[in-house]
């Protein structure tokens, strides 16, 4: 390894040159030398490396060359010699640690590594390696007298610290260090161990949070105590990933610590995105640890920082707010702080003790076991061994500071009221204005209410009993009125007599507001504000009232009613409708005198109370001004809308006793005017009573009609023009009058239209028909028969209708594709959309649609085309019309519907050529008397085994 000795040249002149090395002198006392500034490092010398030793003994300069060892050698050398000046041969140890906190720095930290390849001496032989994990030691001896230069080849870039150690002293300190590094880790192993055992107990998100946080620490302590290569075999190259990773891994779980023991999530969503967009970024830079420790360390560190100091401002922050959380983490946090501050100082050098790296492991241990105990405190703190120990009175006391509510105490006998907190506060008064005598509320409580405070206070101390339970109002610093509950009890004193009254007070301020406006919507139009039907006819009892005894007082009532309002609706929709009304409620509003009133008791109706004007010229006038403004043209979306009214009108007379049959009359008279086409003015006569007792009592005998079997259904045939056969019936209700005999359906129809039974006499209909079609199934076999029904409007737009169907079939027991419900193009029209939806509903139970009356409605093909109908029934005006335009559009209508996969019913056909006729022309089914009149359920399974004679057998 010594390859050239030579002197010559100094021995000639006995003069050292000025380059040579300064030599550190030693003796037997130095027990531990930094040798750290005393080095002379060299780079990129290359694998041979020559340098001129320090003089010797005998003043000589010497030259040598060291050729590196390592395979893959940086030309990295480190030079620094050792004078012994003692008379005993000295053993020493050169030590150099892997890696050292102190001055490690922070944005591009060192993370350790092997530090240096091998030692050559100037004199003797390499020196020997001693076992170590944690650093490079080399066995040096030293003869008395001697000056040896040593040249070390550079493992690393970076030669943080070199020490010249007594091997005993060295050994002794190795020991001690070892003891401590135990301790912590034993420690630390046992919190990470407890916390973790607690998190399985209790399971609330905090345990994990702190048990991950100790692991990361106990990971950290492991690395830097190098007790982690003792169990896990790590190579010399990957010391700076594992240590990396450990500081990634504490600095995430120190913010996922924090956001959860804070709690953080309940105050905003926004802090669980930052929270784990934070904790992604640390993983993310644990992946780049796989590229570059260093800078995975760097980010790592100052993540750990920013999470410190953010952390502070939100310990402060609600902490100010009163959260109990953030008070107990404190202490902790200031620690964590401090050992914040020491470890920014030991990784820039300002701390360079060499006891700073394992203080700095022991004091994050200390950090954990605080944050552990905060933890437990608080966590145990609710926990069921401590729910039994409050006193009752600590109980109710806890129960009124939770509600919120103001504790009222009134001292009896120094006559002093007590407010907690003070409710002087909410009133916007200055403090302690209520906290004084009982009747220095009075000039603050409303006029009405002042009377009953001290009424109910002077009871309370006369009767020495009882409680106290009033709502009163006092005035605030802006002149409004706040409404309080008041709910007291006394207090008697061993004389008897009251002490104190003591009770809780509540501001019921949005409550009564609310109170008050259910009470007005309850009788007043939401729209409008006008009031409704109740509140017009209460008014209206109330001025029959007084004109039995006031010959003045003569009311008249005026019912409005608008003239097909519904299309309005219709075609510009039920806001544009909505504003329309208001227009016309404004309208009549300006027409009302002192006495009037005006409100509205229906959808687009008007009542009107007249005690202003009492001459029947006059009324009329008033009639006629209502009459003008409603047909006045309203202007909405650039479009002029003119209405009629329908107005009937009825004057008070003596044989009128109620406000109820004063309406009615005005009610019968305008039904009168829309009869009579609208657009009219018509005063109530006493014949109109007559005709609208016949259509109540039709409606009473129709109800009763239901429930004693009056109604009938029965069936006319529907035949196929190929054979003549029977393809089916359509169902047809008749009501046989006990003394009218047999109502004709044109009558009783609407009746049960308007009334709404026409529902229950629509599920009658489709369940007699489904049974009966079930029964002649039953007796002919499965015959290609099908069931037509007719369906109500009402019926269409009911939610129930697809169940009623769906049941309907069900119960009978017979196949969807038999039975088909008939609805006209009105009914489909009325709301396009609506009906669309619930067609395609029954669609789906597989029964058949059909479209009655085709042709006199809307005809819409485009419409025609949404819905999913099976066959089309062309009205008998159809037929009927010989003309050849009328053949032509018979054609038309029938080549249309096959065009659209339909099948065609032509009604009323009144003999065998018409019937030829519209078989040339494709029409497959015919339903007229002519083929067959609507006859019961036996007649028409009579009539079906003359047709299948086979099939009845």
């Amino acid at each position: 390894m010594l390859l050239a000795v030579f002197a010559w040249l100094f021995t000639a002149t006995g003069i050292a040159p000025a380059w040579a090395i300064e030599p550190i002198k030693i003796s037997r006392d130095n027990v531990a030398l930094d040798l750290s500034r005393a080095v002379e490092i060299y780079r990129d010398q290359g694998a041979n490396f020559q340098i001129s030793t320090a003089p010797g003994a005998d003043g000589i300069v010497r030259r040598i060359e060291v050729e590196a060892q390592g395979e893959n050698a940086a030309g990295d050398w480190a030079v620094f010699a050792l004078a012994n000046t003692t008379d005993e041969q000295l053993d020493r140890l050169i030590v150099a640690p892997h890696f050292r906190l102190v001055g490690s720095g922070l944005i591009w930290p060192d993370l350790g590594s092997p530090r240096i390849t091998a030692i050559t001496p100037s004199e003797g032989f390499a020196l020997d390696r001693q076992q170590s994990g944690d650093a490079d030691e080399f066995l040096v001896t030293l003869n008395p007298g001697t000056v040896i230069t040593f040249v070390a080849e550079l493992a690393s870039p970076n030669l943080p610290q070199v020490y010249l150690w007594d091997p005993d002293a060295y050994k002794d300190t190795v020991n001690s260090y070892t003891l401590f590094r135990g301790i912590v880790i034993g420690i630390a192993g046992l919190l990470a161990l407890f916390l973790t055992v607690l998190f399985v107990v209790r399971g609330t998100s905090v345990f994990p949070a702190t048990a991950a946080l100790a692991w990361a620490t106990l990971a950290y302590i492991s690395i830097d105590f190098g007790f982690l290569s003792r169990l896990v075999d790590i190579s010399p190259g990957s010391e700076q990933l594992w240590r990396a990773g450990t500081e990634v891994a504490l600095s995430a779980t120190l913010v996922i610590f924090l956001f959860a023991y804070l709690n953080l999530g309940r105050w905003h969503t926004h802090f669980s995105y930052g929270m784990l967009g934070w904790v992604l970024g640390l993983a993310a830079i644990a992946g780049l640890a796989f590229i570059d420790p260093a800078i995975a360390a760097g980010i790592a560190r100052l993540s750990f920082a920013a999470t410190a100091v953010i952390g502070l401002g939100l310990i402060i922050y609600l902490g100010s707010q009163g959260y109990d959380r953030a008070i107990m983490l404190v202490p902790a946090w200031l620690m964590v702080l401090v050992w914040l501050v020491g470890a920014f100082m030991a990784v820039t050098g300002t701390l360079a003790n060499d006891i700073v790296q394992p203080a700095m492991g022991g004091g994050l241990i200390l950090i954990v076991l605080l944050i552990g105990f905060t933890v437990m405190q608080h966590a145990l703190s609710g926990s069921a061994p401590f729910q039994g120990l409050f006193s009752d009175m600590e109980r109710q006391a806890l129960a009124i500071t939770g509600s919120g509510d103001t504790v009222w105490d009134w001292d009896v006998l120094r006559d002093r009221v007590v407010t907690k907190p003070d409710a002087s506060r909410q009133l916007g008064l200055p403090a302690g204005t209520l906290q004084g005598p009982a009747r220095s509320w009075l000039p603050l409580m409303h006029a009405d209410d002042r009377d009953t405070f001290r009424t109910t206070l002077d009871m309370v101390l006369e009767q020495r009993r009882g409680r106290i339970s009033q709502s009163f109002r006092l005035r605030g610093a802006d002149g409004h009125y706040h409404w309080f509950s008041l709910r007291a009890r006394p207090v008697v004193g061993s004389d008897g007599e009251v002490i104190r009254c003591v009770g809780t007070m509540v501001d019921v301020t949005e409550q009564k507001k609310a109170e008050e406006r259910l009470l007005h919507d309850a009788v007043h139009d939401n729209l409008t504000g006008l009031p409704n039907r109740e509140l017009f006819i209460n008014r209206l009892d109330a001025t029959i009232a007084l004109a039995g005894s006031e010959r003045k007082i003569r009311p008249t009532v005026l019912v409005i009613d608008i003239d097909r309002f519904k299309q309005v609706n219709d075609e510009l929709g039920i806001s544009a409708g909505d504003t329309i009304l208001l227009t016309i409620a404004r309208r009549l509003h300006r027409l009302l005198q002192p006495g009037d009133a005006l409100s509205r008791v229906a959808g687009d109706q008007f009542a009107m109370m007249l005690l202003s004007e009492r001459e029947p010229a006059q009324i009329a006038a008033v009639a006629d001004a209502v009459h003008q403004a409603i047909r006045a043209p309203i202007t909405f979306a650039k479009r002029e809308i003119v209405l009629t009214p329908s107005v009937g009108l009825v004057s008070w007379t003596q044989a009128q006793t109620s406000a109820e049959e004063m309406l009615k009359d005005a009610e019968l008279a305008m039904y009168q005017a829309k009869r009579m086409g609208g657009d009219r003015i018509e005063p109530y006569r006493p014949s109109f009573r007559s005709a609208g007792a016949d259509r109540l009592q039709m409606e009473s005998d129709l109800r009763r009609a239901v429930e004693r079997g009056e109604l009938r259904v029965v069936y006319q045939p529907i035949v196929r023009l190929e054979d003549g056969s029977v393809a089916g019936f359509e169902a047809l209700l008749r009501w046989e009058h006990p003394r009218r005999g047999t109502i004709p359906p044109s009558d009783f129809i609407p009746v049960a239209e308007s009334s709404g039974l026409i529902v229950q006499l629509g599920l009658f209909a489709m369940s007699r028909a489904a049974d009966d079609l079930h029964h002649w199934q039953k007796q002919l076999g499965d015959l290609p028969l099908f069931m037509s029904v007719n369906l109500s409007s009402r019926q269409l737009i009911r939610r129930d209708l697809v169940g009623d169907v769906r049941s309907t079939i069900t119960r009978a027991n017979i196949k969807p594709r038999c039975f088909r419900l008939e609805l006209t193009e009105s009914i489909v029209m009325d709301n396009p959309e609506q009906s669309a939806h619930v067609l395609n509903k029954l669609k789906q139970l597989g029964i058949g649609l059909s479209l009655d009356d085709f042709g006199t409605g809307y005809s819409s093909l485009a419409y025609l085309s949404r819905f999913p109908f099976d066959t089309i029934k062309i009205d008998k005006s159809f037929v009927e019309d010989q003309s050849p335009k009328g053949a032509v559009l018979l054609r038309s209508m029938v080549t249309m519907a096959h065009d659209l996969g339909l099948s065609v019913v032509a009604e009323g056909v009144v003999d065998a050529e018409d019937a030829e006729q519209l078989r040339q022309i494709g029409c497959e089914y015919v339903q007229s008397f002519h083929f067959g009149m609507p006859a019961d359920a036996d007649s028409c399974l009579k009539l079906l085994m003359e047709q299948n004679p086979v099939a009845a057998t």
